[in-house]
C-alpha cells in the first residue's frame, strides 16, 4: 500500500479548521446548567424555525455524535445542538442567542485545535451538516454550494460533472473552514488558494442580519472575509469558481530517508522550490515529515532517531512526476513507493481521504504551531530535528507527533494583489509546523503545557537564522487556520498598520460584542 503508515499520524494538519464530527466528546457540563438551558432553547426558539430544522438536547445520540471532536484538549461545551434546514434558521439562531446572551459556534466537519474554543461554555452548537446543496451554473464556471458541504462530496460531485475545484486536502474537512482562513490546496499551483476562488458569499452576521457580500457588495466585509472570515459571519452558502477536469489521473511518491540524508534532501527540495521560473512546478506539492519511523520496529517506534518522509503530489502523469521523485532516488531512501490514481481516490490513496486514519478517532490530543517561511534554512532544520529527538525521547506520550513542511506552488497565489484580501501571507513559500499528538494526562494541562513548550521553542529556532523571516522583535507569519492560540493579531493578519487598521474597523463594524470570538479573534 502507498501510504505509509507514519505519514497517517501526521497528515492531520491538512485538517485543522473547525470541530470535528468523529471522536472526542466535549467535556460534559453540570446537567442542571445544560438542562436549563436546552429547556430556553426549545421553548423560545423552537417554533421560530422551519419544520425541517431540529434541535438535539443534551445526552441524546443525534447530540453526542454532533459535539464529538477530534482533539481532547480543545473543550467547548454547548447546551443544544440545532440543525438549520434553511438560511433563515440560522438567523432565527443568531438572534435568539443574542437575545438570550448565549455564546454560539458555527459547526461543519473540521479539525478545530486553537485554544480559544475552550472559552466557550454553555454555548449553542450551530450545526451546518444539511446546508449541503450543490448547483453548477448555466456557464459551467462556478457552483453555489451550501455551507456544509465537504470536500470528499464536493470533489466527486463536480468530477461527475466533469468538474474541479480547489478544496482542503483532507476531504473530511469542509469546503469553506479552510476556505475563509486562506486554504492551501493540492490544485493551489493551477488554481490559487481556495479563498481566491470565492466568487460571493451568503452569511448571517453577528446581529442575525442574512446578507449577500462580492466584489459589489458589501465589498469591505468580502475583503474581510476572505482570510479572517471566521470572525464576521455563518455562511450558508458561497459562489465558487470551479474548472474543467483536466488531470483526472494524478501521481503520488513517497520515501523515507534517515538523518544522514537530511542536508542533501533539503537541498534538492531547494532546488524543486525555485525551477527557472523562480517558483515550484505549478502542478507539485511536496510534504515533508519528521517523524519517528513507526516502520522500522513496528509499533516501538525508534524515538531517538526520527526519519525524513518526503511526499510528492502531482498533477499529471507518472512520467513527470517521476522527474523529481529520480534525484531523491539517487540519495538511497529507506523505502520508496509511487503510484497513480484517479484525483477522485487520490486522497484515499495518499491517506487523507474520509475513510483514512487521520479522519477517525485517534484518542489523542492534538495542536499545532506553524511559521511561515520563505526558504529552507538547513541550520535551523538541524535545530529543531535535534529539538524534535528530546521532545519525543523525554517525553513518549508525544511519540505520534512530526514536524512538517509545506511546499504548495505559490505562482497563481502571488498574481493576487497583496492588499485585495485579508490574508497577509503571499509571500510565504513554506509553512513549517509542530504538530504535537498526544496522550491527554492527568492533570490534564501536564500535556498541555509540554506540548506549548516544545512548540514555542522549535518556532524560536527557527528565527535567529532565517533573516528573510524575521519581520520585528522577532516575531513570525502564522496561518490562522493551524494556529495554536496564543499568536498576536498581527501574527495571523499581518503587520501592515493599514490592514490592522481596517480588520479593527470592519471587526467593530460588523461584530461589536465578539460574538464570533472562538476562533482566533481580531484583537
Amino acid at each position: 500500500m502507498f501510504a505509509i503508515r507514519a505519514v497517517l499520524f501526521v497528515l492531520f494538519n491538512f485538517c485543522v479548521q473547525f470541530i470535528y464530527t468523529h471522536p472526542h466528546l466535549s467535556q460534559r457540563a453540570p446537567d442542571s446548567q445544560v438542562a436549563s438551558a436546552a429547556d430556553q432553547v426549545q421553548h423560545h426558539l423552537g417554533s421560530r424555525l422551519s419544520s425541517g430544522a431540529r434541535i438535539y438536547r443534551a445526552h441524546s445520540t443525534a447530540y453526542q455524535n454532533a459535539n464529538v471532536r477530534w482533539s481532547a484538549a480543545q473543550n467547548p461545551t454547548f447546551a443544544a445542538v440545532i440543525v438549520p434546514a434553511k438560511d433563515e434558521d440560522v438567523v432565527a439562531a443568531v438572534q435568539f442567542a443574542n437575545a438570550k446572551k448565549i455564546p454560539f459556534l458555527a459547526v461543519n466537519r473540521g479539525h478545530g485545535t486553537t485554544t480559544d474554543m475552550n472559552n466557550l461554555h454553555y454555548g449553542l452548537n450551530i450545526y451546518l451538516r444539511n446546508l449541503n446543496s450543490i448547483t453548477i451554473a448555466p456557464d459551467g464556471k462556478s457552483a453555489t454550494m451550501g455551507g456544509g458541504v465537504y470536500g470528499d462530496q464536493v470533489i466527486r460531485y463536480l468530477a461527475a460533472n466533469g468538474k474541479v475545484a480547489a478544496t482542503g486536502s483532507c476531504t473530511c474537512t469542509s469546503l469553506l473552514g479552510p476556505a475563509l482562513g486562506g486554504g492551501f490546496n493540492r490544485y493551489q499551483g493551477l488554481h490559487g488558494l481556495m479563498l481566491d476562488n470565492i466568487l460571493s458569499l451568503t452569511l448571517v452576521t453577528a446581529n442575525g442580519t442574512l446578507l449577500t457580500t462580492s466584489p459589489t457588495q458589501h465589498p469591505d466585509l468580502f475583503w474581510a472575509m476572505r482570510g479572517a472570515g471566521h470572525n464576521f459571519g455563518i455562511v450558508t452558502s458561497v459562489e465558487y469558481r470551479i474548472f474543467e477536469d483536466e488531470t483526472p489521473v494524478w501521481w503520488a511518491g513517497t520515501l523515507v530517508f534517515e538523518k544522514e540524508s537530511l542536508d542533501d534532501v533539503f537541498r534538492l527540495l531547494s532546488v524543486f522550490n525555485k525551477n527557472e521560473t523562480g517558483e515550484q512546478d505549478s502542478r507539485a506539492t511536496f510534504f515533508t515529515v519528521l517523524a519517528a519511523d513507526t516502520e522500522l520496529v513496528g509499533n516501538n517506534p525508534v524515538l531517538n532517531n526520527p526519519v525524513l518522509i518526503v511526499s510528492i503530489y502531482f498533477a499529471g502523469s507518472a512520467s513527470d512526476g517521476l522527474s523529481y521523485i529520480q534525484p531523491l532516488l539517487a540519495l538511497n531512501p529507506l523505502r520508496s513507493s509511487n503510484q497513480s490514481v484517479l484525483y477522485t481516490d487520490f486522497a484515499d490513496a495518499v491517506g487523507t481521504g474520509v475513510k483514512s486514519p487521520v479522519c477517525s478517532y485517534l484518542g489523542n490530543s492534538a495542536a499545532t504551531f506553524p511559521v511561515g517561511l520563505k526558504e529552507y534554512d538547513i541550520d535551523a532544520i538541524h535545530q529543531i530535528y535535534d529539538l524534535f529527538v528530546e521532545f519525543v525521547s523525554e517525553h513518549p506520550d508525544f511519540r505520534s507527533s512530526a514536524i512538517q513542511f509545506e511546499a504548495y506552488p505559490m505562482g497563481e497565489v502571488k498574481k493576487v494583489e497583496e492588499g485585495s484580501t485579508a490574508y497577509a501571507h503571499r509571500e510565504d513559500k513554506l509553512m513549517v509546523s509542530l504538530l504535537a499528538l498526544y496522550t491527554p494526562s492527568s492533570p490534564a494541562s501536564t500535556n498541555d503545557d509540554i506540548a506549548h513548550d516544545y512548540g514555542t521553542r522549535i518556532r524560536q529556532a527557527l528565527l535567529p537564522s532565517s533573516p528573510s523571516l524575521r519581520l520585528q522583535d522577532q516575531t513570525f507569519n502564522a496561518y490562522v487556520n493551524y494556529a495554536y492560540g496564543d499568536e498576536t493579531t498581527e501574527m495571523l493578519y499581518g503587520y501592515e498598520a493599514w490592514r490592522l487598521e481596517k480588520l479593527r474597523a470592519l471587526k467593530k463594524e460588523w461584530d461589536p460584542r465578539g460574538v464570533f470570538g472562538w476562533y482566533h479573534p481580531i484583537r
